[in-house]
């Protein structure tokens, strides 16, 4: 392990949050479209969709397998490369005159962020030496939030004026100009020993971050807070715009605002993990989160930003804790393959969870809703309460 150098960490920390930025602007970029392209397409809100839960479900599928190819061609090769084939695809999306098209190539770029998605966690943990992780994963998901925050927010200003086609662009754009800067500013890996491409050892670090039972539960925890957070921000802007609201696009665009909570939470639930453990983070997380619900079930405008705003700072905080557990808890040997599998059932939650919830939106409404998202929060909070004895099993495990 080579020594910290602090300049060379803060290097780190900006190009992977103006990654970050990059990638979740390209994720998201329909969103703040969707009741658009509904109506172009002639859709249901279930069905518009599918245009986000397909490249997160691309991503999902993809995560496992690229990143244990890290292990073999390098992190930071396998991110720049990855990020680069999602921005072009980025750029050619909004020229695409067919759904069905459209969700084919969402599909791939989803496939493509990917490389980045699943293998960030593990650079990081490898290039920090493990110091302050939770401060440093923290800086990342706050990089996230701002990357979900401005294309959202980009996409359904410009998309108002110009179309769902121009919206889409103008997120291309942005996230060409901070894919630019990542590459450029991106250092080579110092700790992080390549393997050769032998499926034995790699299939072991697989192995080693599937058999460990604590690891389960951040991965719990990323899959059903992620399959809430995606329902609540696919559908808001059909709530918004529809009776008895009626904001207009634009103004409901500014919604996305609310990603600014977790900017400031996600570093915030790093350090206090670092500093009081991430049991008490994650539950204390989880419980905000499900408050910020809870509010926007009130029929005032004002009172649904202040529970978006709530909701919105809970998830981000679990999931910078949560992640950040993985890169400290896995094995160096298996740091990458937990880190996808994290990656895996974030965004599998993100991409099942989004269907899901989008109909039961359709069928019960919000309320209907609310109450599905709050018991899928209630059963991650109970993991996290079950990893205290888990932990203690393996510990007598190992030491026996």
């Amino acid at each position: 392990m080579n020594p910290v150098d602090p300049a060379r960490i803060r290097k780190i920390r900006i190009a992977l949050l103006l990654g970050a930025l990059a990638m979740f602007a390209l994720l998201y970029a329909p969103q703040p479209v969707l009741p658009q392209l509904a109506d172009v397409f002639a859709l249901d809100p279930g069905t518009a969709a599918l245009l986000v839960s397909a490249s997160t479900l691309g991503l999902a599928v993809a995560a496992i397998p690229l990143g244990t190819l890290s292990e073999a061609v390098g992190r930071r090769r396998t991110m720049i490369v990855a990020l680069l084939i999602a921005e072009v695809l980025g750029l050619l999306l909004p020229w695409v005159p067919f759904f069905p098209v459209l969700v084919a190539v969402r599909l791939v770029q989803g496939a493509a962020i990917a490389g980045l998605a699943a293998v960030a966690v593990a650079y990081l943990a490898d290039e920090t030496g493990g110091q302050h992780l939770g401060t440093t994963m923290g800086l990342y998901v706050a990089g996230t939030t701002v990357g979900g925050m401005s294309g959202r927010l980009l996409g359904g200003v410009v998309g108002d004026f110009a179309g769902w086609h121009g919206g889409m662009f103008a997120v291309a754009l942005l996230a060409g100009v901070c894919t630019v800067l990542f590459v450029v500013l991106l250092p080579a890996e110092r700790n992080h020993h390549r393997q050769p491409l032998r499926w034995r050892p790699l299939l072991g670090g697989l192995r080693a971050a599937l058999s460990d039972p604590v690891l389960y539960v951040p991965y719990l925890v990323a899959a059903l807070g992620m399959g809430a957070f995606v329902t609540v921000y696919n559908v808001l802007g059909f709530r918004l715009t529809a009776p008895p609201l009626l904001v207009p696009p634009a103004l409901a665009a500014h919604a996305f605002l609310s990603y600014a909570a977790g900017t400031v939470t996600s570093t915030i639930a790093g350090r206090a993990a670092d500093r009081w453990g991430r049991t008490q983070a994650l539950f204390t997380s989880l419980a905000v989160t499900a408050v910020g619900l809870l509010l926007m079930l009130a029929g005032n405008l004002l009172v649904i930003v202040v529970g978006l705003v709530v909701f919105t700072g809970g998830f981000f905080a679990a999931h910078s804790v949560a992640s950040g557990w993985v890169g400290a808890r896995a094995s160096a040997s298996a740091r990458g393959q937990a880190s996808a599998l994290y990656q895996f059932a974030y965004y599998g939650g993100s991409s099942v969870g989004g269907v899901v919830g989008g109909a039961a939106y359709g069928a019960w409404g919000w309320s209907g809703m609310t109450v599905l998202l709050c018991c899928w929060l209630a059963v991650a909070a109970l993991a996290v309460g079950l990893a205290v004895p888990a932990r203690g099993r393996v510990a007598v495990a190992q030491a026996s």
